[in-house]
């Protein structure tokens, strides 16, 4: 059960309603994530803005690390989001669920990226040099590793918020593992 109401347009300030008028239009509808950001007045667009700004990542290897850290942080709103998404970017249903144990068979660099990404999560940030030096040997720069935890660090904000609300999920459920 939901600990917050998911709110309504009518009940968000003018900034996020107008957000939310956006959202209508790009994505047809307001996930409850987004909305639930909304009850702050600055939240909703300081995520946005940060998950949107430009990264070294595609967001096909985005999606492999949202799915590893959502994951971890079992943050089922966001893996029922990442598992649609995902599928959207080219990965079938067997992909998503190795990326969301951290591992990809089917692509090296995507494998030590999704096992960089858990590892990264599962450690809170104190990361073990093999996962790092794996990931670098795998063909990712520096600058691919900061653009990862960058989106740890987002990804692990949204499932908090998730976990911490009940926020009612709008996507297709993800499988279990």
């Amino acid at each position: 059960m939901s600990t917050f109401a998911v709110p309504t347009r009518e009940e968000v300030n003018a900034t996020n309603q107008q957000i939310f008028d956006n959202l209508e239009k790009q994505v047809g509808f307001v996930p409850n994530l987004f909305a639930t950001y909304a009850y702050s007045e600055n939240a909703l667009k300081n995520y946005l803005d940060f998950a949107g700004a430009p990264s070294s990542l595609k967001a096909k290897e985005k999606e492999a690390v949202n799915l590893a850290v959502s994951q971890v942080n079992n943050c089922e709103y966001c893996l029922a989001a990442h598992t649609a998404i995902g599928k959207m970017n080219g990965f079938n249903d067997d992909q998503i669920l190795e990326l969301r144990q951290g591992k990809a068979s089917f692509d090296t660099k995507l494998d030590a990226l999704a096992a960089f990404a858990k590892n990264v999560t599962e450690n809170r940030g104190n990361t073990e040099a093999a996962v790092v030096e794996n990931f670098l040997n795998a063909g990712w720069t520096k600058e691919n590793l900061i653009d990862a935890l960058n989106l740890v660090g987002d990804k692990t904000i949204s499932n908090y918020i998730n976990n911490t609300v009940k926020t009612p999920i709008d996507f297709p459920a993800a499988p279990a593992l």
